[in-house]
């Protein structure tokens, strides 16, 4: 249990707990909802507790009644469900040579995405300009207006107003592959890309609905905050990237402080892979421990051990890419030799994919080996265009040297912009701790 300076429980806290948890239990029961019995009775909360959170969740427009169910003695119950509209979440993939922004409803859905190329090698001034100017055309095209006071980043200029857009109420949770269209770029999680700059609505899903209530009622709907995902190393806790392989202007720049002033949003930054391996973690029925193997413009992992990233005291885990395999090999860009990435993106390069995933598998096995995980999960935009050569190619490796892991490419659309939402949602829900550093 928390405990405050004086050496008492902090109930404010422990309130914020206990409402994640019954948050998270409305989620994954979905549209089915869930009696508050049955809430209790997961939860080991007390009836009257369950009571006072529900009702306080319904009060702010964050759950609602889905019906009722037959009771095994006495009146039907009443069954809650989450109300996925009922808050935001924005999810930012930074990659070498282009940006994807997704907007997200409360369960990770993706409710509009946009796309445009760049080059991460330009520079925090002009990318980070970029961002925010995708973020405000994502978010206006969905009809949220954003807050903030358009603070130009040094040497972007290119300021941008913003409007009003109400938050989360403060009684509630705290804060590829295919092939590219004309002017766009390949999606990294495999999806087409959607054209330069260019943004869509996904098909089926629900348009966010502003609005403006008076005090006494619950709060409007707006965005929790924007996740950011880019290539590593990087300081998670202090929002700060290290010297990102061939884009060392990017050391030490504040990006997570810079971006959060500009848009008036908490942001979240983390490794692309951590992000992507947070965004599968939650999904129901996900494995308890498993390696998600990233191989696109550059090769990593995320990790998730015992249901919890593992990122390492500095961040620093899931560094695949950059595990030497080859003592006298060729040098690589972070200044050693026979690196795993520059051997697997040599392999791409001259239209070897069988080799690389031999590659692959290599560093893939590695992990297996280190960390005895339950299960390898494959992504990227190069495995995405050859998902059964990388499957095989990899699961061969695992088969030859006896490791029994399953190897698979999740049918996970969009997994590192939705990664990065999660970064943003995840606490809201209580899911998935860190294990190493926060």
């Amino acid at each position: 249990m928390t405990r405050d300076p004086g050496g008492g429980a902090n109930l404010s806290a422990l309130r914020g707990h206990n409402a994640a948890l019954v948050l998270n239990l409305l989620r994954t029961a979905g549209e089915e909802g869930i009696s508050r019995l049955e809430l209790a009775e997961r939860t080991g909360l007390t009836p009257q507790a369950v009571s006072k959170i529900t009702a306080r969740l319904r009060a702010e427009g964050l759950a609602a009644e889905a019906g009722r169910r037959a009771s095994t003695g006495g009146k039907p119950r009443t069954v809650l469900r989450l109300v996925p509209t009922a808050g935001y979440a924005v999810g930012a993939h930074l990659d070498r040579d282009g940006l994807t922004v997704a907007l997200t409803d409360l369960t990770g859905a993706v409710v509009a995405l946009r796309r445009r190329p760049l080059a991460l090698t330009a520079g925090p001034p002009p990318v980070l300009a970029a961002l925010e100017e995708e973020v405000r055309a994502l978010l206006a095209g969905a009809g949220l207006p954003l807050a903030g006071a358009g603070l130009p980043i040094a040497g972007a200029g290119l300021p941008l107003a913003g409007a009003d857009l109400p938050l989360l109420g403060a009684a509630g949770p705290g804060p590829g592959g295919g092939a590219p269209e004309p002017g766009g770029v390949p999606g990294a999680d495999g999806a087409p890309g959607l054209g330069g700059a260019h943004g869509a609505r996904v098909p089926g899903a629900e348009a966010p609905r502003a609005r403006v209530l008076g005090p006494a009622g619950p709060p409007g709907v707006g965005v929790l905050g924007v996740g950011v995902a880019m290539p590593g190393p990087l300081d998670r806790r202090g929002g700060v990237p290290g010297r990102v392989t061939g884009a060392a202007l990017w050391d030490g720049y504040p990006v997570r402080d810079v971006l959060g002033a500009r848009l008036g949003l908490p942001v979240t930054l983390d490794k692309d892979t951590n992000a992507a391996a947070l965004g599968l973690a939650v999904r129901p029925g996900a494995p308890r421990s498993f390696a998600y193997v990233h191989l696109g413009t550059g090769l990593g992992a995320g990790l998730v051990v015992g249901g919890a990233p593992l990122r390492g005291e500095r961040t620093g885990a899931g560094e695949l890419g950059h595990q030497t395999v080859q003592l006298d090999g060729p040098p690589c860009a972070c200044g050693a030799r026979g690196c795993l990435e520059v051997l697997c993106l040599a392999a791409v390069a001259r239209g070897d994919l069988p080799e690389a995933a031999r590659i692959l598998g290599t560093g893939a096995a590695n992990l297996v080996r280190l960390l005895d995980i339950d299960r390898v999960l494959l992504g990227g935009r190069v495995v995405r265009s050859a998902p059964g050569v990388f499957a095989d190619g990899v699961a061969a490796v695992l088969a030859a040297l006896r490791l029994p892991t399953p190897v698979e490419v999740p049918a996970v659309p969009h997994a590192l912009p939705v990664g990065a939402a999660h970064l943003v949602l995840a606490p809201v829900f209580g899911l998935a701790p860190t294990q190493g550093a926060g």
